[in-house]
């Protein structure tokens, strides 16, 4: 295997796992937030922002396994 393929292979497997984690993530988040909130209503607006920013933390873990796999891939 030449260093070109080793390095697309590691990129796409970066990508990958990089995407999933944190749609995974943001899934459980969301059905977290909705049980939280069906169960006490009147702390609505306190758990959806909290939550809102647990996903744009999520969001951000997704970019930055898109940055490492860009550097693999085209850094060498």
């Amino acid at each position: 295997m030449t260093p070109q393929v080793v390095s697309s292979i590691v990129a796409g497997a970066t990508i990958a796992l990089g995407v999933m984690l944190p749609a995974l993530a943001i899934g459980i988040i969301g059905k977290e937030a909705v049980k939280s909130i069906a169960r006490n209503p009147e702390a609505g607006e306190r758990i959806q922002l909290t939550a809102l920013v647990l996903v744009a933390f999520a969001e951000a873990l997704g970019i930055y396994a898109l940055v490492v796999a860009l550097v693999v891939k085209f850094v060498s």
